[in-house]
C-alpha cells in the first residue's frame, strides 16, 4: 500500500486534534507517515502511533521557531523525496494552506485546499469540498503530480489504530530562502479555558442583538453551556 505523508501540528511534542483527523483519512488512501519538525517533534511519535501511524520521520531544528513556514517546507520537500507519497495532507489552517501551497509549487503539483473527507480512487485520492456556504459539495483530484491537500477540522472523527510508528530522523537541508523572514518577538495567548476555535464543535456568535459590549457575557455563558 502507497505511503500517505501527514503534517504533524503540534505543540512542543503535544499533538493538536485536527493532526489525527488527518491520521484517520490518510489510512483510507494508504499508510500514514507523520512528519514532526520542531521542538519535541520526537515526543509526538506515542500518540501518531497509537492513530495509525506507521512511520515518524522527525526533524528538529531552530530554524522552525526563528522563522516563518520556509523550513517547514524544506522539511516537507525533503520528505515527499525520500517517501515519494501518493498525497501529503496539511491542516487547513493559515499557515498549514501556505505551507501546501508552497510545497505544491516546488514539487510541481496540484493542490486542494479546505477537504472536508478523502477516498481513494483509480487515479488518486478523491477529495470532497464543501462550496458555497455548504449548499453544495464537490468531488475532485489532483490531476498532475503528488496531490497536495488540505483538510478542514472537525471533518472526520479520531479513531484509534495502533501501528508501529517507528520513529526515524528526516535529513533536511535549509534553502536560501529559510532565513528570509525571522519572528522578532512572541507573546502568549491568554487562555479562556475553551478549545481552539478551528477545533470547536459547536462555534456560538453574537453582535448587535445583545445590545452592547457589556452584555456580551450572555454569550458566553451560552457557550460554557
Amino acid at each position: 500500500m502507497a505511503e500517505v505523508l501527514v503534517y504533524v501540528d503540534h505543540v512542543d511534542g503535544a499533538v493538536r486534534k485536527p493532526t489525527l483527523e488527518l491520521l484517520t483519512l490518510a489510512r483510507r488512501i494508504g499508510e500514514p507517515v507523520a512528519v514532526a519538525l520542531g521542538n519535541g517533534a520526537a515526543d509526538t511519535a506515542a500518540a501518531l502511533a497509537e492513530h495509525g501511524a506507521v512511520k515518524v520521520l522527525t526533524h528538529e531544528a531552530a530554524e522552525y521557531a526563528d522563522y516563518l513556514v520556509v523550513p517547514k517546507v524544506d522539511a516537507l520537500q525533503a520528505a515527499v523525496e525520500a517517501v515519494s507519497p501518493a498525497a501529503v495532507l496539511v491542516p487547513s489552517s493559515a499557515e498549514g494552506k501556505e505551507i501546501a501551497a508552497r510545497l505544491a509549487l516546488r514539487i510541481g503539483s496540484g493542490i486542494i485546499t479546505d477537504a472536508v473527507d478523502l477516498e481513494a480512487g483509480d487515479e488518486g485520492p478523491v477529495a470532497t469540498q464543501s462550496v458555497f456556504a455548504a449548499s453544495f459539495t464537490t468531488k475532485s483530484r489532483v490531476s498532475k503530480g503528488t496531490p497536495v491537500i488540505t483538510v478542514k477540522p472537525n471533518s472526520a472523527a479520531v479513531e484509534a489504530a495502533p501501528a508501529a510508528g517507528a520513529v526515524e530522523a528526516l535529513a533536511v537541508t535549509f534553502s536560501a530562502a529559510a532565513t528570509g523572514t525571522k519572528v522578532t518577538a512572541r507573546t502568549p495567548r491568554e487562555s479562556t479555558g475553551r478549545p481552539e476555535l478551528t477545533e470547536a464543535a459547536i462555534v456560538v456568535s453574537g453582535g448587535r442583538g445583545v445590545n452592547g459590549a457589556e452584555n456580551f457575557a450572555i454569550i458566553e455563558a451560552l457557550a460554557d453551556s
